[in-house]
């Protein structure tokens, strides 16, 4: 089903721009990884580009998770957010908002920044809208430390669905008839 020798095989350019957008607005993880090669599998390659992340420094962490856009903020009304980010944020209907729950939205983004120093950061793959505000409202409540570790958690999980479709997609279109 997926096919990791062309990947493995791939440059440093190549490898980073196809597996740069699973990490949001940080290609240095793909890039880091590419120097890991081969990989035998999505697991081990989604496992190596995770303890790239983890083996950052308290300073870079903090950077890479400041990389993270905000729930349904100011680069969603913006249309800034990568191709990524808007399809997750519209699977959970956050691109749908009443205007009272943008203004909710709005506040408890902020809330969340100022206690915790970074973005909410959670796989809205795993919510509905009204939990998304349930896990935001229980999240804000914690200790930064415990968050850090959470948001952390929430990201290998987005990754891994990011990395999942990428190389599915690749996979059909390497199988897709010609037009």
């Amino acid at each position: 089903m997926i096919d990791l020798t062309s990947l493995n095989a791939a440059n440093r350019e190549a490898f980073t721009a196809r597996l740069g957008p699973v990490f949001e607005n940080s290609r240095w993880v793909a890039e880091a990884v590419w120097q890991r090669r081969p990989f035998d599998s999505v697991d081990s390659l989604h496992a190596a580009m995770m303890a790239v992340v983890l083996g950052q420094d308290e300073a870079s962490i903090a950077a890479f998770l400041n990389a993270h856009p905000d729930l349904a903020g100011r680069e969603a009304k913006q249309g800034t957010m990568t191709a990524e980010s808007v399809e997750e944020q519209g699977t959970a209907g956050l691109d749908r908002l009443s205007a009272s729950e943008v203004s909710a939205m709005d506040e408890l983004n902020g809330k969340y920044r100022a206690r915790h120093g970074f973005p909410f950061i959670v796989c809205v793959r795993h919510y509905t809208r009204l939990g998304i505000f349930a896990e935001f409202r229980h999240r804000l409540l914690r200790r930064s430390e415990e968050e850090r570790r959470e948001a952390l958690r929430q990201i290998a999980f987005i990754s891994r669905y990011r990395l999942d479709a990428l190389l599915h997609h690749e996979a059909r279109q390497a199988v897709a008839p010609a037009a």
